[in-house]
């Protein structure tokens, strides 16, 4: 029941060296598309001060990430929920952080849009979004081993492949949200992050 992503070990560590820059001192972080649920593990280990929060849309994702808590997971982690960015009605209404790996890419541009009106709804002012994955950047060029994966993607369904960040950029700030940083990953990703703003302050 419990399933393996090797990125996960690879990107781990990575990922939560910014997470540690980034994440509020206490609260809980709402995850999306937790996918097998190593992610969840490792961070709610790594940030024993937070409620991690993971969820997904997928039954199988939900049965693994249950598998995985049930088996290692500390008192932090909390039982994964059923979520899809796309939905009305989330079921959770406030998070002290949302984070979201991996996602981008292999949804529909329709999720994107739907991610940043949920962590319009459930973030406090200067709360982040941090989003974790590749990205097409206008005056950045992009690796051979990306351009690839971005079409590989698109033949795999036409609403998916690598964002542009400018467009990320700008959906996100229709809904409050302004990037507040853009740091360099392994492997040619990028973590950026997002921070809500009230209408004064932006």
């Amino acid at each position: 029941m419990k399933r393996h992503a090797p990125a996960t070990a690879r990107n781990s560590a990575p990922i939560a060296a910014v997470l540690a820059q980034e994440l509020p001192e206490a609260g809980l972080v709402l995850e999306i598309a937790s996918g097998t649920g190593e992610h969840a593990l490792f961070f709610a280990r790594r940030f024993p001060h937070l409620h991690w929060q993971p969820s997904d849309a997928d039954a199988d994702a939900l049965r693994s990430i249950a598998a995985w808590r049930e088996e290692h997971g500390p008192g932090n982690l909390l039982p994964p929920v059923a979520l899809d960015a796309r939905d009305a009605d989330w079921p959770v209404a406030r998070a002290s952080a949302l984070v979201c790996i991996n996602m981008l890419h292999i949804s529909p541009w329709s999720a994107t849009e739907a991610l940043m009106a949920g962590a319009a709804r459930l973030l406090p002012e200067d709360h982040p979004l941090i989003v974790y994955g590749p990205f097409l950047e206008t005056r950045v060029e992009t690796a051979p081993s990306n351009l690839a994966f971005d079409r590989n993607l698109r033949a795999r369904d036409p609403e998916w492949g690598l964002r542009q960040l400018d467009a990320v950029d700008k959906v996100a700030s229709a809904h409050g949200l302004v990037r507040s940083a853009r740091h360099v990953m392994p492997a040619n990703n990028l973590t950026v992050v997002y921070r809500r703003r009230n209408a004064k302050a932006a």
